[in-house]
């Protein structure tokens, strides 16, 4: 279902663009208030998620903890930082585009049935050190205690996913007709055009720039590189997943590598948490959504706060259709002002262009592999040549 899952929202686009005005105002309010509720639900339960997620990976990081893997995660979180903060300069390009939503003086504005909502026992920041000091602490008791306490947190994690995704099209479906009903939606799907397309020049010129780095500017190496990594990209595009490509990600990277064992390392690491598609998509779309619901853009300082929560959350990301948005809705609520609608708008937007996110997330990890290969494959070279004495 989730490789269909774009396909099956832009057929819920079309159906109700088609028969919105046959449905009923009462069963419309109906569909906006459950939707409104299980965007509460999906608040609620986020915290849970994250503190399962960054335990597991503090679990499995700290088996590996040597100078080299410290590196390399420093290294991710700088990658993740520098990609966000790059995408500061190309959203408030896009805020400066004409991406007004304005309602119409003379349409009400569809008011949702009123339904309970799922209270915040805590919030994600504490759910984020809880979960890296938990992942601490029982690294120190015995491996089969952990390994076991892994293999149910997958389970755990697995299962509320699952179930948040098979929720989000009739989480989506509320606010889609809203935005039908409010007259916004012809609109919306105009101007949004011209942003994905800013999204993907900007993926294509970053991505390129990282390989050219890479090989010295040889355009020659720059296309065998890209050529190898090809195929991944292709399986990406299409299972909507790094972690399914990531087999062909690894023959990529060992191809380009010069250090192939230590670039073959490094993939599994970046699968979930380095995603460059991510950092420039998310904001870039989060600025457009900003100011066609007229509010202003952030401040470099408001968005530097902005993108240090986002670049923690990476390490809480499933690499699973819609993963990278889901745990970043509490994230563009806290810090970004999102409302209800503009949380359902992005995640609708985000879905319809995961196959290239994706793509480009698989593609940055490839050169990602390949500088982190560069910088420490001679540590990793010594230090095995002096074992082997």
């Amino acid at each position: 279902m989730f490789r269909k899952m774009p396909f099956f929202l832009i057929g819920l686009i079309i159906v109700f663009g088609i028969f919105h005005t046959k449905i009923p105002l009462h069963y419309q309010e109906l569909f906006y208030g459950i939707s409104i509720l299980l965007k509460s639900a999906i608040i609620f339960v986020m915290p849970f998620l994250i503190f399962g997620l960054l335990l597991k990976t503090t679990l499995q990081f700290s088996k590996q903890a040597s100078v080299v893997i410290l590196g390399i995660l420093v290294l991710i979180c700088l990658s993740n930082f520098i990609s966000t903060m790059l995408s500061f300069g190309i959203g408030n390009i896009a805020y400066h585009f004409d991406l007004s939503l304005q309602i119409p003086t003379n349409t009400q504005e569809l008011q949702p049935v009123t339904f309970f909502s799922f209270p915040q026992w805590i919030t994600n920041t504490q759910a984020l050190i809880a979960g890296f000091l938990t992942g601490i602490i029982l690294a120190r008791r015995k491996n089969t205690f952990v390994a076991r306490l892994t293999h149910y947190i997958d389970k755990g994690i697995h299962f509320l996913l699952q179930g948040i995704l098979y929720c989000i099209p009739l989480f989506i479906s509320g606010f889609l007709l809203k935005m039908y009903h409010d007259e916004m939606m012809v609109h919306l799907i105009g101007c949004f055009g011209k942003i994905f397309l800013l999204i993907v020049l900007s993926l294509i010129a970053y991505i390129s720039l990282l390989y050219l780095i890479v090989n010295r500017g040889n355009f020659l190496s720059f296309g065998k590189n890209v050529k190898n990594m090809f195929p991944a990209v292709i399986t990406g595009f299409g299972s909507m997943s790094s972690a399914a490509a990531m087999p062909l990600s690894i023959i990529g990277t060992e191809k380009n590598a010069r250090y192939p064992d230590l670039a073959r390392s490094v993939i599994p690491i970046t699968v979930n948490i380095h995603l460059i598609g991510d950092c420039f998509a998310i904001p870039i779309l989060a600025f457009a959504i900003l100011k066609s619901f007229g509010m202003p853009a952030p401040s470099i300082m408001a968005y530097m706060i902005f993108a240090v929560f986002f670049v923690i959350a990476k390490f809480t990301i499933a690499a699973v259709p819609g993963g990278g948005i889901l745990v970043m809705l509490p994230i563009l609520e806290a810090y970004l002002g999102f409302n209800a609608t503009m949380l359902s708008l992005i995640t609708t937007l985000y879905i319809l262009f995961d196959p290239l996110i994706t793509s480009a997330n698989i593609l940055g990890n490839g050169g990602f592999a390949l500088i982190a290969s560069n910088l420490f494959g001679k540590k990793v070279f010594s230090e095995q040549t002096e074992k082997t004495q």
